[in-house]
This record gives C-alpha cells, structure tokens and sequence, in this order.
C-alpha cells in the first residue's frame, strides 16, 4: 500500500502519482510537462503494460496529455473520468496529437537539412484514437469498486466542466498479514468559487491522507470584480470606435464563459446601439468544446445555468453568433469592416488562429485586444499585457496601436485562501495521516504548507518526484532529492532560497528591534552596536 510521486511535484504540469496495493496499481493523472521545466521527472516504476487502471481528475493536457503515450508503451488498462472529462478528451487529445506530430514534422524539415536524426512524435494521431476506447464514464458521487483492496469515487472539483477531486478507499493486507483500511483522497485542480456554468467545489471532510494542488498557494484573487460589467465596457467602447474587441481566449472553459457573458449582454442589450453585433469564436477546438458543454447539462451546470437549460436556452448560444471552422472562414472575418467580437485560441497569442486576428487588429488604435487568461512570462500575450510597441507576426513587423485590456482574475482556480479553505474542511488528521502537496511551484507550496500547519495543526510534505511513502505503516520509504534539468537552473533554486532564509532572519531581527521599543536603553545600545558590527562584518560593497 505505497503511493509514488511522478509528476507536477514542484512544478505546475505534468500530473501522474502511481497508486498500489497487492492486488492493483493505479495511475492518478496522466498529464503532460508544459513551458517551463525545472526539475526532471523520475521514471515510472513499473510499466505501463502493469498498469490495471487510470483514474482522471479532468481534461486539462497537463492531466491527460501522456495518455496517448501510456497507451503507445503498453498501457491496456481502463481510464475512468467524468462524462464530460470524456467527451472533452475525445477532441483535446487528438487535438494535442496534431500539435506533436506538425511540431515533429517541422523539426524535422529543419534537421533534415542539418544533417539530423529523425525525431519522432511523443504519440499520433492514431495513437489518441486507440487509447479514446479505454475510456469509461463515472457519475459523481457513484462508490465503484475497483478490486478487493480500492474502491473509490469522484467529487465535483469547480475546475472545469466534470472537473473531480478523487476519494479512494484502500484494505489491504500488509506483510505481517495485519489489515489496514486507509482513505486517500486527491484533489485534483480546484476550482474558484462563483464562476459561470459549472459548480463550485465540493468540500471533503474524511481522509487519512490529501494529496493536494497548490497553483496558487501564494497568490490570491482580487475581491468585487464584476466580469460581465468589465466585459460590456471593453466591447461598448471598441465597438463605438469602429473596431474590433478581439480576446484571444483557452478553447476549452475560458471561451465558454465569455459566450455565457455575451449571452446575457444580448439578452439584456447591454450594448447600447449595436443591436446585432456579430460574434466570432473562430477555434475548432473551441467549437467542439463547447458542444459538449452543452451536452452535459445535469451532472455539472451549476444552478443558475440549469435553470435556463429547463427553460430550453442554451446558456451559451445567442442570434448573432458565428462559428468558423474552416480557414477560409477564418480569412473573411477579417475582410469584413463591420464592428465585431472575435473569440480566438491560443489563450496566450503563441500558437493559432488568434495570430492572425493580431495581424489585422494590433495595427488599428479603433481596436481592443482583451485578455481574459493568464499569460505566462515569454509569451507573446505577456509581451503585449506589458506594453511592447511593435511584434512581428508572420516575418511582418506590426506596429501596436489597438487598446490593450485584461479582465483581471478570471482564474478557474482556487486562490490561496480557497485553497486553505478546502484543506480546512478536513480538520486535524494528524494523528493517522498527513497532508502531501503538489501541482505548485516552490514559492506557492512553501507558503501554502505553512498556512495549512498554522490553521489545521496538519503535518504537510512537499515531496520531489520519485519519492515514496507507506500507506499503511505511515512513513516515507523514501524522499527523493530534486533533480533539476540544468545546472544553472539549481544554482539559481538554491540562491532564491537562500535569499528568502535571509529575508526570513532579517524579518526576525526587525521584529526584535520592534520589542526593543519599551525596554532598557542600555540593551538597546547594545543591540545597536552588535547590529553595526554584523553589518561591517558582511559589508559586500
């Protein structure tokens, strides 16, 4: 009964534990490394032809991306998933083979002419599809047994559309022939409260042990933003200019709520004269997407969205809106001068349709560029968040004159203190187990673990890929050391966290000096001068 620490441990993608007892191994998660790679991922123990089952939290690539993979390198065994974590790998993972099989294709062209060996593919096309048949659907809250040893059940996690959070029973029997029962439960991405569509996140109050995200361990939402107010802004005001509002938007979850809020602009006609103003979502990724958020209606729509659906409205569909497929289609929304809503992929303006909508609008100061995601630090949404004057797009260098606008906060996860929250609902449980936190990055795992120490009284473990603990007797069998991808990347680890010791120790001496306030100047004096002398005495100047 050992639970073996893969992937997204430190790090922010790349999900997988490995999961066993003595009749069954389990993968949680199956995710793909995305952007930036700190620390190595330690190789799967067993093979994947070993594997009996993957339980999935939801469809997000850097959960589900390997899967095609784990199928290619022997995996047989059943991928069980919400229904819409279902029905959104079918498109997202075949979508993401496309993406490795052009990438492997153009580094090829690229070798090929300096003399390289062929690269092949992490998986194809053909790949995704296969492993599309091991995919088996669960409701939430539904206990399947899946052995003698575990059985388990989802929980709706408010991430994304049949996000879940995953309790798993284990009994077992150990060496010395004792039987020990222990609940695990993994939370999976979760959600921030109140977002459209979908649920907020359920709440757990019973487990041994949590093996908890972290994302944003260290950060928290802003309070009392009205998204549908600032959305309305932005489009009234580029519409009034002659322009385009183009929002460069994640095809799965993100353009979703932002057609949920255009709905409600033309229901109410919150857009004052523009009554039919076009709306473009101009992703085929993000048309399938929102079909099958359409489809699963019940099982995860939150109360309001529900409402409607009994109503007969699509929460998400409205007079005026126009899905393009094809790239033809995609070439004539920008040949038309009529005032419009432009929906594109990718969120972060590295990749797709949404570079070209760039082209045609960054030029033009009539136009708004709306970011409604986070863009990470290297990309060409970050650049254009940070005021850049001219990028180049397609070899042709395009001045920026367009209105840039961020929608602030629109994160489908849980901040800080949801996340304390969420780890707070299963009070002190140190007496049998303990807390493992991953899917964060050091900063936001150091300051999380802390937190939830101080409010539950919980023993918290940020473990590096490859370590294993014992369930069953509750004890590490092993603490991995991290493994980082470049040296200069481990120096640079080690400086930031002798730094911040220092800050720690320099935050302990200005609380002493504070102290000092209502003591004897004879011991102030002497505080002064031991201070003088440190600082002689380490003086880099």
């Amino acid at each position: 009964m050992k639970l073996t620490f893969i992937g997204a441990d430190h790090e922010v993608t790349g999900s997988m534990h490995l999961l066993e007892t003595s009749d069954t191994k389990i993968l949680i998660d199956c995710g793909m490394e995305q952007g930036k790679n700190l620390y190595q991922n330690a190789e799967l123990p067993v093979s994947y032809k070993e594997i009996d089952y993957l339980l999935l939290t939801h469809a997000h690539i850097d959960h589900s991306g390997m899967i095609p993979f784990a199928y290619l390198n022997g995996f047989n065994g059943t991928i069980l998933t919400t229904s819409a974590s279902m029905d959104l790998d079918a498109i997202m993972l075949l979508d993401s083979a496309h993406i490795q099989e052009a990438e492997a294709e153009f580094d090829n062209r690229k070798g090929k002419r300096a003399g390289r060996e062929e690269v092949k593919p992490p998986y194809t096309v053909e790949d995704a599809q296969n492993c599309l048949k091991l995919f088996k659907e669960v409701p939430y809250h539904q206990m399947v047994e899946l052995s003698d040893t575990v059985k388990f059940r989802f929980v709706d996690a408010g991430h994304l559309l049949g996000s879940a959070s995953i309790e798993i029973w284990l009994n077992d029997v150990t060496e010395d022939g004792s039987r020990v029962e222990k609940k695990i439960v993994f939370s999976g991405d979760i959600g921030n409260h109140g977002k459209p569509l979908i649920r907020d996140p359920e709440y757990i109050t019973e487990a041994d042990y949590v093996v908890m995200e972290s994302t944003y361990g260290n950060r928290m939402h802003e309070r009392g933003l009205d998204h549908l107010e600032d959305m309305r802004r932005i489009i009234q005001e580029a519409l009034d200019r002659g322009g385009n509002a183009v929002f460069p938007a994640f095809a799965v979850g993100r353009t979703q709520e932002l057609l949920y809020f255009l709905r409600q602009m033309k229901e109410k006609n919150m857009i004052q004269g523009h009554d039919h103003f076009p709306v473009y979502v101009d992703s085929p990724l993000a048309i399938e997407a929102t079909k099958v958020f359409h489809e699963n209606l019940v099982e995860c729509y939150d109360d309001d969205t529900r409402k409607l659906v009994e109503q007969g409205i699509n929460p998400i569909s409205f007079d005026d809106l126009n899905l393009t497929v094809t790239q033809e289609e995609s070439t004539a929304i920008n040949f038309s001068a009529e005032p419009k809503v432009i929906i594109a992929s990718a969120g972060m303006c590295n990749a797709g349709r949404i570079r070209h909508h760039l082209k045609h609008n960054l030029w033009r100061k009539e136009c708004s560029i709306v970011f409604a995601g986070y863009q990470a630090e290297g990309t060409l949404g970050r650049a254009l968040q940070e005021g850049i004057d001219k990028v180049k797009l397609f070899g042709e260098e395009i001045i920026v004159r367009a209105h840039i606008e961020t929608m602030r906060d629109m994160s489908s996860h849980a901040d800080r203190d949801g996340l304390l929250t969420w780890a707070a609902a299963f009070g002190d449980i140190t007496s049998h187990g303990q807390f493992f936190l991953v899917h964060g990055e050091d900063e936001a795992m150091k300051e999380l673990s802390e937190l939830i120490k101080e409010k539950t009284g919980n023993k918290v473990d940020c473990p590096y890929s490859g370590s294993v603990f014992d369930l069953a007797k509750n004890q590490w069998v092993y603490m991995a050391d991290p493994v980082y991808t470049k040296k200069e990347d481990e120096i640079q680890v080690r400086n930031d966290a002798v730094t911040l010791d220092l800050a720690d120790a320099f935050s302990e001496l200005r609380a002493v000096v504070e102290q000092t306030k209502v003591g004897a100047n004879a011991d102030k004096k002497k505080l002064a001068e031991a201070i003088r002398k440190l600082a002689q005495k380490y003086s880099f100047s």
